[in-house]
């Protein structure tokens, strides 16, 4: 996050789930109000509408921001194939349902920690 306009409150929230400590680590921003809101992203960020009985799922690593009304979910898929890599995607995603939208970016934040 960049920048956002006044009328916008924040708060820094700790995360009670795994599914929000995969995407953006033990806090987020919890912004609440009306106005425009500045972000990063790599390359251009893709906007996906959630829908009740139209859940969206999504990499944990491309994932930037979702609305507050929905809360994500952990889901995997893991398999035999996926100790092979033969697996037809990604393991781990985060699942949200209701009304809302969920903002991702066309790349995955890859972390290496110092060292490895």
């Amino acid at each position: 996050m960049l920048a956002f306009e006044t009328p916008i409150r924040n708060e820094i929230k700790m995360m009670k789930r795994i599914s929000g400590l995969l995407a953006g680590g033990l806090f987020n921003v919890r912004l609440q109000g009306s106005g425009l809101l500045a972000i990063t992203t790599h390359y251009d960020p893709v906007t996906l509408r959630v829908s009740p009985g139209h859940p969206v799922c999504t990499d944990p690593n491309a994932t930037v921001a979702w609305s507050g009304s929905l809360e994500p979910t952990l889901r995997t898929d893991v398999s035999l194939k996926t100790f092979f890599g033969r697996g037809s995607g990604e393991s781990i995603q985060m699942q949200f349902d209701g009304d809302g939208f969920v903002v991702i970016q066309p790349m995955e934040e890859v972390y290496v920690q110092a060292g490895a």
